[in-house]
C-alpha cells in the first residue's frame, strides 16, 4: 500500500478563478422522505453562481451519470439526497470512476442518508445515517478555525437544526465542526434514549462537518441545513459558499488513468 500526502491550499495560498468553475447540482431522491428544502437550496447555488461567476447545472435525473458528462465538472453537490439516488449499477460506476479520476463532491444534509445500501459509496460520504434528533435549537461548534471551510463561521454557532448521527464511519474524515450533544434538549424519554444510543461512544462531541481525501477525489460533507430558511441565512450560505470554495480550490483536471473501478463493489484501493 502506497501512502500519498497531500497538502491542502487555504484560500490565502490559492485563489479560484470562478469563471472556470462548473459544477452540477443533483436532487434526485429515493423512495422516503423528500427535504422540502431542496428547492431553497437549488436558489441557493444559483444565486452564488450568479454572484461568483461559476457555472451551475441543476439535474434531478440520473441519466447525468455518465463518463462524458460528469468530466465536465470540477465538483458534484448532493443536496438533501436520500436513499437510492442511481437507477443502474453502470450509472454507480460512472460516479465512482469520476471520484477515482479526481473528482471532487460535497454533500449537504441528509446526503449521508445517501445510497444506504452501497458500501463504497458510504464509505466515501464517510458516514451513512443513523437517527437525527428533533428540530430545536442547539450549539455546534468549531473544531478546526484553520481550514478554508469555516472562514467567517462562528467558532460557537448557536442554530435551529436537526443533529444528525450516523453509524459506519469512515476513519479518514477530518471533522471540522462538531454537534454540541449537552446541548440538545430530549422532548421526551425515549429521545433522551435515542440520543445516548446513536451518540455511541464520542462523548459530548458528534462530527457535524467534516472532509475527507477517498479514493482520488476530495469530499466535504455539512449535515448542517435543514429549514429551507437556512439557504438565505448570510452565516449558513457563506459555509456553503466555503465549503464549495475548498473542494473546487483542491480539485483540478481528471485523470481518467486512475480510475480502476469497472464495478461499483470493487475492492478499494488505497493510493
Amino acid at each position: 500500500m502506497a501512502l500519498c500526502f497531500f497538502v491542502i491550499m487555504t484560500n490565502a495560498q490559492k485563489k479560484l478563478d470562478w469563471k472556470k468553475v462548473k459544477v452540477l447540482v443533483y436532487t434526485k431522491n429515493g423512495k422516503g422522505y423528500v427535504h422540502e428544502n431542496i428547492p431553497s437550496a437549488v436558489a441557493c447555488v444559483k444565486k452564488l453562481a450568479d454572484e461568483y461567476g461559476f457555472k451551475a447545472d441543476v439535474a434531478d435525473t440520473s441519466t447525468v451519470f455518465t463518463k462524458e458528462n460528469l468530466q465536465q465538472y470540477q465538483l458534484l453537490i448532493f443536496t438533501s439526497t436520500n436513499n437510492d439516488v442511481f437507477a443502474t449499477d453502470e450509472q454507480r460506476v460512472a460516479f465512482r470512476q469520476y471520484i477515482e479520476a479526481g473528482g471532487g463532491f460535497v454533500g449537504v444534509h441528509s446526503v449521508v442518508g445517501t445510497e444506504r445500501n452501497w458500501k463504497w459509496f458510504k464509505q466515501m460520504l464517510g458516514a451513512s445515517f443513523s437517527w437525527h434528533a428533533h428540530f430545536q435549537p442547539y450549539k455546534v461548534n468549531v473544531i478546526d478555525p484553520s481550514h478554508p471551510s469555516v472562514k467567517d463561521v462562528p467558532l460557537v454557532w448557536e442554530k435551529e437544526d436537526e443533529c444528525y448521527f450516523e453509524k459506519e464511519i469512515y476513519p479518514g474524515i477530518h471533522t471540522l465542526m462538531v454537534q454540541d450533544v449537552p446541548t440538545l434538549k430530549p422532548s421526551n424519554e425515549k429521545e433522551a434514549e435515542n440520543i445516548k444510543t446513536n451518540n455511541g461512544s464520542f462523548g459530548d462531541w458528534y462530527p457535524a462537518v467534516w472532509y475527507q481525501y477517498f479514493d482520488g477525489g476530495l469530499v466535504w460533507v455539512t449535515t448542517l441545513g435543514h429549514d429551507k430558511k437556512d439557504y438565505s441565512n448570510p452565516v449558513y450560505v457563506n459555509h456553503l459558499l466555503q465549503g464549495i470554495k475548498f473542494v473546487a480550490s483542491n480539485t483540478g483536471k481528471k485523470d481518467y488513468s486512475k480510475a480502476y473501478a469497472n464495478d461499483k463493489d470493487a475492492a478499494l484501493q488505497f493510493k
